[in-house]
């Protein structure tokens, strides 16, 4: 089965059962007809693109697409607190930075 926030994009996650389960299948053309389910279901694609970032992508490329995403919160936010949402330690965001600093000089 495959897990799909967009109805007319290709899927990137999967979701296998591991047991018998209750499967819901929505028709595609309910996605029009409510405005407050497109942005539920836009959000959902942003939630799972989040989650394929945090499984693939190094630390420094995360923060390279949040600070892309979100440009106005990096200085308004702590550190700590950035790193927490890319799911790394503030040492690692740092060390990332500082890494990624001395590559572009």
């Amino acid at each position: 089965m495959s897990d799909s926030a967009q109805p007319d994009e290709p899927n990137e996650l999967f979701i296998d059962a591991l047991e018998d389960s209750v499967v819901t299948v929505l028709d595609k053309n309910l996605y029009e007809d409510d405005f407050d389910r497109k942005a539920i279901i836009k959000r959902l694609g942003v939630l799972q693109k989040r989650i394929i970032m945090l499984m693939s992508a190094s630390a420094i490329k995360r923060y390279e697409h949040f600070v892309e995403t979100y440009p106005n919160i990096v200085q308004r936010v702590p550190q700590r607190m950035i790193a927490s949402y890319l799911g790394v330690t503030p040492e690692t965001l740092s060390a990332a930075k500082k890494n990624a600093l001395k590559k572009s000089k």
